[in-house]
């Protein structure tokens, strides 16, 4: 929709992971060295931690773009609110191994025999753990466990843990020591600082065709700094919503006012909700049948915010409509030429 509109080649900020967006803040810049460190020793695991959407996967997925897949297995484990026997059974499927239907044993032989041939064919096999902290203790162990298949004195299995925050408690539990002394290293992911923030959207901006339009003033960096934290997910759900707004409204720059008008819909909506309850009012039960004065004020600015969004939303209809009328148009004319061309 706004990537005709600023001539991009793709969007800028979709919220899938893509590592042709990865931008190397300090942070992730010494993130990655973790990675390549606990793959240039082969062995143990590597402890990746940050907030939700801090980019942990956008890592993983530009370490496996750098990878020689010539020499080294990798596969990624999402699912892991499982218990131990299905953990095992989603680290056979992802390496691609028989799983369904076979007995604990049988699973582990499978795994143990792939891991043998990797390794005579002088390749190495690597296995990525995202959402470590839903991992139970018996999963856990499931993983260590795999970690003592040897060949001579070198692990046939390298593991990474990446996690949210809690993780980095869970690990100190009683339960976990004997992971612990596998840990070789460990890093905690945090938010992008104001220049970074900066950096990561022209980043972003620049790798879809970007040449300086729309612009940005510094009040809006510093705007969207603040309200996002500095989490590159939230930074990619704001500026999407930003650019969204300045394709309707036609504004090739966006200062301070502009961002704080896009938060300030972002606020009221269900993702983005800050009151309690699931239409932002308060859920208090009313005194003598009359809302609460704080409650009736929520609720008129919540119907006030509600016709400003449907009054956003006509002219992205309008405006498809005309997009779309003028592309088949323009087909239309194209095709006389094209069947004289034929003839």
């Amino acid at each position: 929709m706004y990537e005709d509109y600023y001539r991009f080649s793709a969007k800028p900020f979709q919220l899938n992971p893509d590592p042709r967006f990865f931008f190397g803040s300090k942070g992730h810049r010494r993130a990655m060295a973790y990675l390549d460190y606990g793959l240039s020793l082969g062995e143990g695991f590597i402890v990746i931690t940050g907030e939700v959407g801090a980019g942990k996967t956008t890592l993983v997925r530009n370490l496996f773009r750098q990878l020689d897949s010539q020499n080294l297995l990798a596969a990624q484990l999402v699912s892991t609110q499982l218990d131990a026997e299905d953990t095992l059974r989603s680290v056979a499927a992802s390496f691609g191994l028989e799983h369904e239907g076979l007995t604990k044993s049988a699973l582990l032989k499978n795994l143990e025999d792939f891991l043998v041939a990797a390794a005579r064919q002088g390749k190495r096999t690597l296995l990525v753990v995202d959402e470590a902290q839903n991992l139970t203790p018996r999963a856990v162990e499931e993983l260590r466990m795999l970690s003592n298949y040897q060949n001579d004195d070198r692990s046939l299995i390298q593991t990474f843990l990446l996690g949210q925050p809690e993780f980095r408690g869970i690990l100190q539990s009683p339960d976990m020591q004997q992971l612990r002394q596998r840990v070789v290293a460990s890093y905690h992911l945090g938010p992008l600082d104001a220049d970074e923030t900066r950096g990561y959207i022209e980043h972003r901006l620049r790798t879809v065709g970007w040449q300086g339009t729309p612009g940005f003033d510094d009040a809006a960096f510093a705007a969207l700094h603040r309200f996002t934290g500095g989490i590159p997910r939230r930074l990619n759900t704001t500026c999407d919503r930003l650019l969204l707004f300045g394709f309707l409204e036609e504004k090739n720059h966006f200062g301070e006012a502009e961002v704080d008008e896009v938060i300030a819909d972002l606020k009221n909506e269900v993702a983005h909700q800050d009151y309690h309850g699931a239409t932002g009012v308060n859920n208090h039960p009313p005194e003598g049948s009359m809302l609460h004065n704080e409650d009736g004020i929520r609720l008129v600015q919540r119907i006030d915010q509600l016709e400003r969004s449907v009054n956003r939303i006509l002219p992205i209809v309008r405006k498809i409509l005309y997009t779309v009328s003028e592309r088949n148009a323009a087909e239309e004319d194209a095709s006389p030429d094209k069947r004289d061309q034929t003839n």
